[in-house]
């Protein structure tokens, strides 16, 4: 699954803007237009980099990041901040409270892409990954394939969504809503239980025979992708 977004900005063009280049990327992009609505969503649901402007509504951008480092989940969430202070003083006092990147408005949207490729990087590789793989499986993100010792097997777009997004979190135990979050988007309503039948689609898709099953189902809980698959016991 392609790696997950936060825009805090108050400007709309310019998140609009941000939006639809980070949205072309590929990547899952959420936007709030206050610091303290960002400090609430972000306790509730973390993202793999956040873009946060330095003057908010609210609470200004250095004082949620200060707030963001001082959290175990958030402490090391890849953070760029946008400023229209361009002094240098400026800049180490937003590095020093917590900011990975600083870019100063106006900037080149290219120069941002490529500065939050190279957060992802360094923070997530595996969301940058252009293969997963995970012992004889094996998900290749650019050409949209999925193979098993060898064999195609052909998987509709949702269910290599749902692949991607539990191998990239093997071992993680996902309950439904968390699932629909993080493949079908926070946008899109429908039941849960629509989870469990595209669950059962990659499973049939993906275990022939006696071929052991890498998803695990978790009672009264959600489902995994077993961070043991294709491992040594």
């Amino acid at each position: 699954m392609s790696a997950r977004l936060l825009i805090v900005e108050d400007e709309e063009p310019l998140t609009l803007l941000l939006r639809y280049n980070l949205e072309a990327e590929g990547y899952q992009v959420d936007s709030c237009a206050r610091g303290d609505e960002a400090d609430l969503r972000l306790k509730e649901s973390t993202p793999d980099l956040a873009v946060i402007d330095w003057m908010l509504p609210g609470l200004s951008g250095i004082e949620l990041i200060r707030r963001l480092r001082t959290r175990p989940e958030t402490q090391t969430l890849p953070v760029i901040m946008l400023t229209a202070r361009g002094e240098e003083t400026e800049r180490v006092r937003g590095l020093a409270t917590g900011a990975d990147d600083y870019v100063v408005k106006p900037f080149s949207v290219p120069e941002l892409l490529a500065r939050v490729r190279a957060l992802l990087r360094r923070a997530k590789p595996e969301r940058v990954a252009a293969v997963l793989i995970a012992g004889d499986i094996e998900l290749d993100r650019d050409k949209r394939r999925v193979s098993r010792s060898g064999r195609e097997i052909v998987l509709g777009p949702t269910e290599f969504r749902l692949l991607e997004f539990l191998m990239e979190n093997a071992g993680r135990v996902f309950s439904r809503e968390q699932l629909l979050d993080g493949v079908w988007g926070r946008d899109v309503y429908i039941d849960e239980r629509t989870v469990d039948v595209h669950v059962g689609r990659l499973r049939k898709a993906l275990n022939r025979g006696r071929m052991p099953d890498p998803l695990r189902t978790v009672r009264g809980a959600g489902y995994a992708f077993n961070d043991r698959y294709g491992k040594a016991n």
